[in-house]
């Protein structure tokens, strides 16, 4: 695969070399069409393409066709997708969860649809129909408990499990199954027929028929007891009908009651009544009942227990009502017709907290134009709602009845009432606790607001007014008195300092605040801060000036000494904005360390004695070089400051610029360290020379010992390390190596020397190769090439081409 992958990027590559008319997009579909149908291979396709000139831009343009193709078609499937599930969705839960059997046919399709328009009312809460999902709800489900004990009031029937115990002097279980002409066989008394008999009923009767065998059963005092409980009991079947999702005949439980019978038909529809849902057994209505009882009440009595043949019968409502705005459950509700406005605002929870309460505002359609009422709270028990009408809730108005508000230099800002103790400017300001020390007493304001919502503002002599030389002023609903502070009215003073301090920065203002002051405040002088000059700057401020001024600022000199400023200098007071600079000191040093290792006396780090120490200082303090050091190959590491740093990453961005290789220009990244070209054998012949390079922080000697190989790389047949030879030149090496390779530039050979320095190899060559070399033959240009950014694209774009091939046939079938 990898071979193949190789070829189409040659091909492209070579362009040039392929004569051949470039196909139409929708050329290449039928060609992989014809060529899926005869069979061929994904690489078939791909290098046959990529002969008639198809190009990467050309297989991306159809790439993003056929995506935007298919997910047209994803959203197509998935919206059919969903159509299928909210149609199956009234179906798995009915037939599969409940496990329920009922009849099929339109009825069912209808309650199909019904619950399908009712689902989609669900995204708007306010849509819904008040407790018609509570027979929706899987938490829900009315089951009856099988476990419970017998109930006395429970009628027997064929299909039930009876246990009769007798125990006493007489003993004897009998477990037997009613039979479906209502009776059981009971030795030495026949058929016993309990059919039709409560419970408690048929006990009485076991109770007369028993004593006929047992003696001990019958008078005052009996010496045996017998009684009946219920084993497995029967299913029944009833009919529901009306207005259900589902309705038809079930079998459930003989314990079942009407909500569980509602439940397994899936509830009601959307025009299902939940008010009067009737239950009709032997064609007599035995019980009517109303759902709202139990979701605000909790009433669970009038949900009666089924019993074989009975008919539920779900109606249409009567009257269906919607409330909307300000209620806490706003939606629509099935209301009776007797029930009134003060009803459906209990139904729906009632008032929220920002509605209107002292009316509400009714839409009613009067069968030939709309009505509207506006009905006060006192008839709210009166009006009576009708079938369509919608009731909506207004919000409170966003004002205030008897607001003012007090801001600014007082200790408790804020809103309060207008009453009669707060009616005045200066009862105001008593009740917010008085003004503040920074009030400024020259002016306040009361921004008021007039009866036809114009806005005006009344100055008030704050001074005069607290001492009683003026009038106090009432105040009107809605007034907003401010206060200003002295430290509103002017900007805040800051401080700023700079250099060698614990924690430079900007710092507040403040009266009398001293040079010694604002450092102890950022943490002291540092170690390396001088003491003999410490700067601050002033602003110039002239605001009467009308003239142009050249001056930008003022600087001040000071001398430091046991942290407090020497001379006239010491009562120097600080003023806002001013700016201190911390000098460093310029006979301040820190360590600053370089290491020598190899072979050397003493190798390790040793730290610079002075600025220009260079490097046979460096081996001195080694001890100088031992006896297998191979000096000429020494060579210096050298970290890389932040300046050279930064002046890497500009080439790198004139690299990205150019555009020859941008993908080479993001992938490099600029080394911490470098290595530095010396000659530290003529260094320590000539200490102090040009060759005596001078030592900086971080810099690594690295002394190695004599190494006798040359190593021979780049363009050549064999790149191979053999022996050096001492009068030896480029010729002998490339021989040791199988010579030049094709692609060898020959001319521009040239060899690395151990200690980092490079030559380039002419002539005679012996010279120049020194143990411990690389030579480097390099690689020729072949005419104009392809840059790595395109070779790269084009070749993921090639190898895709395959993938997408599939899946282009697929969707064009």
């Amino acid at each position: 695969m990898q071979r193949f992958i190789t070829l189409l990027l040659f091909l492209f590559a070579f362009g040039s070399l392929i004569s051949a008319q470039q196909l139409s997009d929708d050329q290449v579909i039928q060609y992989v069409k014809e060529a899926q149908r005869q069979g061929k291979t994904q690489k078939q396709m791909t290098t046959e393409l990529a002969a008639k000139g198809v190009t990467a831009e050309q297989v991306e343009r159809i790439k993003s066709k056929y995506q935007n193709q298919q997910q047209q078609e994803d959203k197509k499937n998935n919206f059919s997708f969903s159509s299928r599930q909210r149609k199956q969705g009234v179906e798995t839960p009915l037939a599969t969860q409940d496990k329920r059997k009922a009849t099929t046919g339109a009825d069912a399709e209808e309650g199909e649809e019904l619950l399908t328009e009712q689902n989609k009312d669900t995204e708007l809460p306010e849509n819904q129909i008040f407790g018609h999902n509570i027979f929706t709800n899987s938490n829900l489900t009315f089951e009856p408990n099988v476990n419970m004990a017998t109930p006395t009031n429970y009628k027997l029937g064929p299909g039930d499990e009876v246990i009769i115990d007798v125990w006493g002097v007489s003993e004897n279980s009998i477990r037997q199954t009613i039979s479906p002409e209502g009776s059981i066989l009971v030795s030495n008394i026949g058929p016993v027929y309990l059919s039709g008999m409560t419970v408690k009923e048929a006990n009485s009767y076991l109770q007369r028929e028993f004593a006929k065998i047992y003696s001990g059963i019958a008078g005052a005092r009996p010496s045996s007891q017998v009684k009946l409980t219920l084993g497995q009991i029967r299913s029944i079947q009833i009919s529901i009908m009306g207005e259900v999702t589902v309705p038809g005949t079930y079998t459930l439980s003989s314990f079942s009651s009407v909500f569980h019978a509602l439940y397994r038909a899936g509830g009601v529809n959307r025009i299902g009544s939940l008010r009067s849902i009737k239950v009709v057994r032997s064609g007599r209505t035995v019980a009517d009942l109303d759902v709202y009882d139990f979701i605000l009440k909790g009433k669970m009595k009038d949900d009666v227990r089924l019993q074989e043949g009975d008919v539920i019968i779900v109606n249409p409502y009567d009257c269906l009502v919607k409330i909307t705005g300000k209620a806490k459950r706003p939606m629509f509700y099935e209301m009776k017709n007797t029930e009134s406005i003060s009803t459906l605002l209990k139904y729906a929870g009632g008032f929220a907290g920002d509605a209107y309460k002292k009316a509400v505002r009714l839409i009613r359609k009067s069968g030939q134009e709309h009505q509207v009422f506006n009905i006060d709270e006192m008839d709210y028990s009166v009006f009576k709602l009708a079938d369509g009408d919608q009731v909506m809730v207004d919000s409170v108005l966003e004002r205030f009845e008897n607001r003012v508000e007090i801001k600014g230099a007082v200790f408790r800002p804020g809103l309060y009432q207008v009453d009669g103790d707060v009616n005045t400017v200066k009862r105001l300001i008593q009740k917010a606790e008085g003004l503040r020390g920074d009030a400024f007493m020259n002016r306040a304001v009361i921004y008021r607001e007039n009866e036809d919502l114009s806005r005006e503002v009344l100055q008030v002599n704050l001074r005069a007014l607290m001492q009683g030389t003026l009038p106090d002023i009432p105040l009107q609903r809605n007034d907003v008195l401010y206060i200003a502070g002295l430290t509103d009215l002017k900007e805040e003073g800051t401080l700023t300092i700079h250099g060698e301090v614990g924690a430079p920065g900007t710092y507040l203002y403040a009266d009398n605040m001293s040079v010694e002051d604002l450092i102890l405040q950022a943490g002291g002088l540092l170690e390396a801060a001088s003491t003999a000059r410490i700067d601050v700057t002033r602003r110039i401020k002239d605001p009467k000036n009308a003239q142009y001024n050249k001056t930008v600022g003022k600087t001040f000199s000071f001398e430091f000494k046991d942290g407090y400023l020497v001379g006239d200098s010491a009562f120097f007071q600080l003023k806002p904005f001013d700016e201190v600079y911390v000098r460093r000191s310029p006979a301040y040093r820190t360590q600053q360390n370089v290491s020598v290792n190899g072979e050397v006396l003493f190798a390790g780090t040793y730290a610079l004695s002075k600025k220009n120490e260079r490097l046979s200082d460096l081996i001195g303090k080694a001890g100088g070089v031992t006896p297998d050091a191979y000096v000429k190959g020494a060579r210096l590491i050298r970290k890389m400051t932040e300046e050279e740093h930064k002046r890497q990453e500009d080439l790198l961005k004139l690299a990205q610029k150019s555009g020859k290789d941008s993908i080479a220009a993001d992938v490099l990244e600029a080394p911490d360290t470098y290595v530095v070209g010396i000659d530290l054998q003529k260094a320590l012949g000539r200490p102090n020379s040009s060759d005596d390079l001078v030592l900086r922080e971080g810099d690594v000697l690295f002394v190695p010992e004599f190494i006798n190989t040359v190593k021979i790389s780049g363009e050549v047949m064999y790149p191979n390390t053999v022996l050096y030879q001492k009068d030896k030149g480029l010729k002998y090496y490339l021989e040791q190596a199988g010579g030049y390779s094709e692609k060898a530039k020959k001319r521009s050979a040239y060899v690395v020397h151990l200690n980092g320095t490079v030559a380039q190899l002419k002539g005679n060559s012996a010279n120049d190769i020194e143990p411990g070399s690389e030579i480097v033959i390099p690689t020729k240009e072949e005419g104009k090439k392809m840059t790595l950014a395109q070779t790269i694209s084009i070749g993921t774009s090639i190898a895709s081409l395959a993938s997408v091939i599939t899946s282009l046939i697929y969707l064009l079938k």
